[in-house]
C-alpha cells in the first residue's frame, strides 16, 4: 500500500528534509485500553456503558448560557487525570460522546463541552439543531476567544472535581484537533494535548506553546498535514516537544470512520488509540 507522496508503507516520510516515520501496522494496544467506535456504533455503546455519564452545566465567567457539558467517570479507586474532549466541527455528537466514554474506560475522567451551547435556537446546542450543516455552520462562527473562554471555564470546573488528581489534558478531533493544538499555548498549560488530524495554529500561538503535544494525522490529508512540517520545525527549535505520527493510507476523520480506504483507516485506529492513551498516562498521572 502506497500513502502520502507515494512512499511505500515501511519507509519515512521526507518532507523537505524533516523526518516523520511512517506507521505500516497497529501499535500493541496499551493495557486495558480498547479502542473507539466508529460512527455508526456510537448509540449502542452509549446504551451500553457500565460507566457513570452525565451532562452537568458549566458557568461562563462573561455569563449567559452555560456550556452543557458530557462527564463520564472512571471505574476506579484512586483519583484521575481529566481529558477534555473537544469536539469535531460536527458537535456534541453521540459519536464524541462515544469516544468520552472510551477515555474513561482508559481510566481518566472525560469531559465534552458543547462548544456551541446558547448559540442554536432557543438559546440550544447541538442537540437543539435539526441538520448537520446548521452545526457546521455554528461550530465556524465561534471566535478563537470564545473558544479560549469556554474551555478555560470547563477546565476550571474539572479541576474542582473531587474525583480529579489535579493534571489535566486536551485532545481534539478536526476542528477540535486544530483547538486542542491551540490550547497547548494557554498559560497555564495543560499537561498534555493530543490532537487528531487538527491544523497547526497560527505562528504566534506556536511560539506560546509549552505543553507536550501528541499528534495523530492521515497519511493522506494533505491540507492539515501541510501546517504539521513548518510547526514541527518550529517546535524543534525552541525545544518544545512534538510527536507528530502520519499513518500510511489514512484519511482525515480516520478514528471516526474506520470502516473507510480499505483498511486503512482502521489501522491507523488501532496504532494511533494505544499511543494517545500511553502519551496521556505518562503525562497525567
Amino acid at each position: 500500500m502506497r500513502g502520502w507522496f507515494g512512499f511505500a508503507a515501511t519507509a519515512s516520510i521526507v518532507l523537505s528534509g524533516a523526518f516523520f516515520p511512517a506507521v505500516s501496522g497497529a501499535a500493541a494496544p496499551a493495557k486495558g485500553s480498547g479502542l473507539p467506535t466508529s460512527e455508526a456504533g456510537a448509540a449502542q455503546v452509549l446504551e451500553t456503558s457500565p460507566r457513570h455519564g452525565e451532562f452537568v452545566d458549566v458557568a461562563l465567567p462573561s455569563g449567559g448560557v452555560p456550556i452543557r457539558t458530557w462527564v463520564v467517570y472512571p471505574e476506579r479507586k484512586d483519583k484521575a487525570g481529566v481529558v477534555i474532549v473537544i469536539q469535531e466541527i460536527f458537535g456534541l455528537s453521540p459519536w464524541l460522546r462515544a469516544v468520552t466514554d472510551q477515555l474513561a474506560a482508559d481510566g481518566f475522567i472525560a469531559v465534552a463541552p458543547d462548544m456551541i451551547s446558547g448559540f442554536g435556537p432557543g438559546g440550544g446546542g447541538t442537540d437543539s439543531v435539526t441538520t448537520r450543516d446548521e452545526v457546521v455552520k455554528l461550530t465556524r462562527g465561534l471566535t478563537p476567544e470564545m473558544v479560549r473562554e469556554r474551555i478555560d471555564a470547563v477546565r476550571a470546573y474539572a479541576t474542582k472535581l473531587p474525583a480529579a488528581n489535579g493534571k489535566i489534558g486536551t485532545i481534539g478531533f478536526c476542528w477540535g484537533g486544530a483547538r486542542s493544538f491551540a490550547y497547548a499555548a494557554a498559560d497555564p498549560p495543560p499537561a498534555a494535548a493530543v490532537v487528531f488530524y487538527g491544523s497547526a495554529p497560527d505562528s504566534a500561538t506556536l511560539l506560546a506553546v509549552r505543553a507536550p503535544v501528541l499528534g495523530n494525522f492521515g497519511a493522506d490529508d494533505a491540507r492539515v498535514n501541510a501546517t504539521i512540517e513548518p510547526a514541527t520545525a518550529t517546535l524543534k527549535k525552541l525545544g518544545r516537544s512534538f510527536e507528530p505520527h502520519f499513518y500510511e493510507g489514512a484519511g482525515h476523520g480516520f478514528l471516526r470512520q474506520q470502516e473507510d480506504r480499505e483498511g486503512a483507516n482502521l489501522k491507523a485506529a488501532q496504532a494511533a488509540w494505544p499511543r494517545t492513551i500511553a502519551f496521556l498516562r505518562k503525562h497525567l498521572k
